[in-house]
């Protein structure tokens, strides 16, 4: 008695003519062309806040326009990278550009300020143990 034989729900997928070169269809050249070819040298990093100064003009590409709406409230460099799926070094050189033509500002990032006394801390945590 033979095996009932199964049947495949997908046809098996035909291989491709011509090989592929490395790095083909995956349009390597994109980041570089959202950047339009500046180097990066920038002093914004993962922590700088970034927040918007005025609406996008409509001759702005679409990266540089989605992160003057996602500016409204300050976001780091860090989150801006995350929101648009892109590398924190393709985000630097967009914020670099729109920096330079005046339409995002930079703020350092709020330092913590220094931890308070020691025994302030213990002092506190007594007095709320006797409650």
């Amino acid at each position: 008695m033979t095996p009932p034989q199964r049947q495949r729900r997908h046809p098996e997928r035909q291989p491709d003519p011509a090989p592929r070169q490395e790095g083909e269809g995956r349009n390597p050249e994109r980041l570089f062309v959202i950047g339009e070819g500046n180097d990066g040298a920038t002093d914004i990093d993962l922590v700088t806040l970034i927040v918007g100064r005025a609406e996008p003009p409509s001759s702005l590409p679409p990266e540089q326009a989605a992160v003057i709406r996602l500016c409204e409230t300050p976001l780091s460099g860090a989150e801006l990278s995350a929101y648009l799926q892109l590398p924190f070094s393709v985000v630097s050189v967009l914020l670099t550009e729109l920096l330079a033509a005046g339409l995002v500002q930079a703020r350092a990032p709020i330092v913590r300020q220094a931890l308070p006394d020691r025994s302030l801390l213990e002092a506190v945590m007594h007095g709320l143990q006797k409650l």
